[in-house]
């Protein structure tokens, strides 16, 4: 007799966080999601903590074109197409956060013409300098690994990096001006952080472990300078300040799972 009742909040609840989830998926990429009825603003403060679900979800993408090119490619061609894919599914949302910033951290001289530059569409020296260096590293990297761990791999970095903007909304001011912004500031909870930590490390269990916490203390710690460097400049984070936040933690760990993939090969 009581089932109903019991029934009714747990639906109630799971279409809730499948809007939330859905949500997460939208905002961080281009992949279809169901149509969502009756937004609001707060909704995206809940949806970070499926940030890194959505980042498995490239992750797994990436990792299964890989795999396939794999198969019938070589050389760096895999790891060229399985980046471009991951692009394709994000409209590479995080590289032209990394473009951006560096093009606004590095010419502006005062914070408003940082901000004013990093808002601008055009994508100058400084960030066009970083995205090529950023792109060649990772897929120099994912060409160095063999090909399981590869796959291990992107899952790691696509869903660990998107631990970074969740920890880093929640920690540091919005330095923008939220007029005009291109994404709304994200203040999500405590337990939403917690949830979104728990889901993004769980592939680093796919990966031997010394080099997988390697990864991640250097990953964590070069998406860190992003930030200090951000807070510094213009008094906390931007939208696309996140997005090179995340970016340098998904090159940090490929390229550290591919030094450590070599030494052990060469036994050093």
């Amino acid at each position: 007799m009581t089932r109903p009742a019991v029934v009714g909040p747990v639906a109630r609840w799971l279409a809730r966080e499948g809007a939330y989830f859905a949500t997460a998926v939208q905002f961080l990429t281009r992949l279809p999601v169901p149509r969502l009825t009756g937004f609001e603003p707060r909704w995206l403060d809940c949806a970070a903590g499926y940030f890194p679900l959505a980042g498995l979800m490239v992750g797994a993408i990436t990792a299964g074109v890989m795999w396939s090119a794999g198969q019938a490619l070589p050389g760096m061609i895999p790891a060229i197409v399985a980046v471009a894919v991951g692009m394709l599914a994000t409209g590479a949302f995080h590289e032209d956060g990394l473009a951006d910033t560096f093009d606004g951290l590095g010419g502006g001289h005062t914070r408003e013409q940082k901000l004013a530059i990093m808002k601008d569409s055009r994508v100058g020296t400084y960030g066009l300098a970083a995205l090529f260096i950023a792109l060649t590293l990772k897929i120099a990297s994912l060409a160095a690994l063999p090909l399981s761990l590869a796959i291990a791999a992107l899952l790691a970095a696509h869903a660990g990096g998107r631990i970074v903007p969740v920890i880093a909304s929640a920690l540091l001011p919005y330095g923008g001006e939220t007029v005009g912004a291109k994404v709304a500031p994200i203040s999500p909870s405590a337990a939403r952080i917690a949830f979104a930590c728990a889901t993004g490390l769980v592939p680093f269990a796919l990966l031997p472990l010394w080099p997988s916490l390697l990864a991640l203390a250097i990953g964590m710690a070069l998406a860190a300078v992003i930030l200090a460097w951000a807070y510094r400049a213009i008094g906390g984070h931007t939208g696309d300040v996140l997005g090179a936040a995340e970016q340098a933690f998904e090159l940090a760990v490929l390229v550290v799972l591919a030094g450590a993939a070599g030494a052990a090969a060469t036994g050093t």
